[in-house]
């Protein structure tokens, strides 16, 4: 695990709150209610699908985009996809890029289908060994050929960095992003976050930790400051006093994003 499934669900839970429509295909079957209910998705208002093969999965997912009526779909994941073919098949046929075949044919038919409709699409992949082609050729790859590769806008790699405790209590890990892929601006960056396990990205830890990294707020030994308000001493205790006082996370929140030049999110306007 390294936070792959808890972004795409943090993506989810924001675009609800801004009003939103959002859809989940859960091709792994694998979607934990509780823990998806903790990072703040409304499994009520959710479109959510748990699709028997990847075609199936596909035409749902064009089937929406379609409609104009989604806003963001996130399709968990691309190795869960099993075209009818592998799923008929008997153990130990060999299936040589089915797969990579019915990624290339969706990946046409939805390319100007999104593109009209706006539908933000969001697909979960996981890296796997490959044999590599030389001494310097990639030892890894990602499921579903190079079609996703060559139509998506934007690519981000994640992976975990490292663990978070408390005492000799895991609770989470630190996961990092790097964007390998932007059509719609600059590449390359890279951030990291924490993940706690059973809640997620806490808002009001990232709110330090983004919070010092800008200046917003100081450290000094292991207390935490903004302004004049001592927040609490080590990163839990600081994130506790956030949690106790949302306003402030608010306008911590707020500076940050000014100091790093980011625009505030505006809910989406109502029709009519």
């Amino acid at each position: 695990a390294s936070g792959k499934t808890t972004l795409a669900l943090h993506i989810v839970a924001e675009a609800q709150k801004l009003g939103g429509t959002a859809a989940f295909i859960d091709a792994e079957h694998a979607l934990d209610p509780r823990y998806t209910r903790a990072i703040g998705v409304d499994l009520d208002h959710l479109l959510l699908s748990q699709p028997n093969s990847g075609e199936q999965a596909l035409e749902i997912m064009e089937q929406l985009v379609r409609s104009g009526a989604v806003d963001i779909i996130v399709v968990d994941s691309v190795a869960a996809l099993v075209p009818e073919a592998e799923l008929q098949g008997q153990m130990g046929d060999a299936q040589v890029g089915l797969q990579a075949r019915l990624m290339s044919q969706a990946m046409r038919k939805l390319a100007a289908a999104i593109a009209q409709s706006k539908t933000v699409t969001i697909f979960v992949n996981q890296i796997r060994s490959t044999i590599q082609s030389g001494p310097w050729g990639p030892g890894t790859t990602t499921s579903g050929g190079r079609a996703l590769k060559f139509y998506a806008s934007v690519r981000m790699n994640i992976w975990a960095e490292g663990k978070i405790a408390e005492g000799d209590d895991r609770v989470g890990m630190k996961a990092h992003v790097r964007v390998v892929k932007n059509k719609v601006a600059s590449p390359f960056r890279e951030a990291t976050f924490d993940v706690i396990y059973g809640l997620g990205i806490v808002r009001e830890r990232d709110a330090i930790n983004c919070g010092a990294d800008q200046g917003v707020i100081t450290r000094s030994g292991s207390w935490y400051s903004y302004g004049d308000t001592r927040l609490g001493q080590g990163l839990s205790q600081a994130a506790q006093f956030l949690l106790d006082n949302p306003d402030t996370t608010d306008q911590i929140v707020h500076d940050v994003r000014e100091k790093a030049g980011l625009p505030e999110p505006k809910a989406r306007e109502s029709e009519g």
